[in-house]
């Protein structure tokens, strides 16, 4: 296999919150592929592409799929490199004005890592890394 191209679709509850959500954080709308089912955004310099589809469309289009509520366990966490210390605790103050939860504190660990652990508000999982 050898695919063109590879995108995310993630199921969400309501368009508006997730479209404000992450457009206060900055992310470059993807805007060709917005619409009264989903809102798109570009994702880190390569412009990672993430569908945000309403949770009952997705699953309608996706046979014998059901996804789950991400405010409980997720199948996958998304990272987000950060160019600094300070760069990832400002993203964790701009993530919760946004209306995201921080889902564990940003920290060190390991030999010079930092970072922590967000929710966006359907309960997708980022994880901001520093190295």
């Amino acid at each position: 296999m050898k695919p063109k191209l590879i995108w995310a679709n993630l199921g969400v509850t309501n368009l508006e919150r997730t479209q404000k959500f992450y457009t206060e954080l900055g992310f470059k709308p993807n805007n060709p592929n917005s619409s009264n089912e989903l809102v798109s955004f570009f994702f880190g310099e390569n412009e990672f592409i993430i569908h945000f589809f309403l949770k009952e469309i997705l699953e309608a289009n996706v046979k014998n799929v059901k996804f789950s509520d991400a405010q409980s366990p997720n199948e996958i966490i998304f990272t987000l490199s950060a160019e600094s210390i300070e760069q990832a605790d400002l993203w964790a103050q701009e993530i919760v004005q946004a209306g995201g939860t921080i889902v564990s504190e940003p920290e060190s660990f390991g030999n010079n890592y930092y970072g922590f652990v967000f929710a966006d508000p359907d309960g997708h999982k980022f994880n901001v890394f520093h190295m």
